[in-house]
């Protein structure tokens, strides 16, 4: 299967209330570069948490925008992409139906599902709804990271095509083995068992296992 991409990159720029954030991106379209480091171009503001060689590109699938639309009406002109902040947004690819360790071929590069993006609550700010990085997390409906395995050029011209399958954990369930249930050694034994799963996951994971507990993940959310 073919999956037609829109491409989309930004800069770090400041919100009141908030931290900087490179969230706000423009499409773009023609070749360009696609290094270990993501897209040429390409912006992060926090580079502890955000971006670096496993968290080089975020995709977002464009028919979650009709749910939140549904959620939120009045600010139904706010959910069009790139509002998630994702530098690749398709129809067809869902976090049901892509898996972590999942290569993708991509005009000249490989890319390599790594993880679910993890809520911030810079989403907050951005949407200007106080409890958006929750209510992402809690649908699901996360989009996920992709470290680059092949760099090379890309374009918006040419589309996504599954290379290679390497586990049977689509990204949903390790969104529901991470924040959907109590906790469960045999669960994080599966997710870490993975091929592809991020350091930073991979971490966390065996961090629950050695402490028998799960970390509070208030923070991330709601910047508190």
């Amino acid at each position: 299967m073919h999956y037609p991409v829109n491409v989309f990159t930004g800069k770090v720029r400041d919100y009141d209330g908030s931290r900087p954030s490179a969230i706000a991106k423009v499409q773009v379209d023609g070749e360009l570069t696609l290094t270990d480091l993501g897209l040429a171009g390409d912006e992060q503001a926090e580079k502890k948490i955000h971006g670096g060689p496993e968290r080089a590109l975020c995709h977002y699938p464009r028919e979650h925008y009709q749910h939140w639309i549904a959620e939120f009406p009045e600010q139904a002109d706010l959910f069009v992409a790139p509002a998630f902040g994702e530098n690749l947004s398709t129809e067809g690819l869902t976090e049901n139906n892509v898996f972590i360790g999942d290569i993708f071929r991509w005009g000249d590069a490989l890319i390599q599902v790594t993880q679910p993006r993890s809520p911030c609550f810079k989403l907050n700010y951005h949407f200007g709804i106080s409890d958006m990085s929750a209510r992402l997390q809690t649908a699901g409906k996360t989009g996920w990271l992709y470290r680059v395995v092949l760099a090379g050029q890309v374009s918006a011209d040419a589309p996504l095509e599954l290379a290679s399958r390497l586990s049977d954990v689509s990204v949903y369930d390790a969104c529901a083995i991470a924040w959907h249930m109590p906790f469960d050694d045999e669960q994080y034994h599966r997710l870490l068992s993975a091929a592809g799963l991020s350091t930073s996951w991979t971490r966390t994971m065996q961090k629950r296992r050695i402490s028998g507990e799960i970390e509070d993940n208030s923070r991330r959310l709601w910047g508190k």
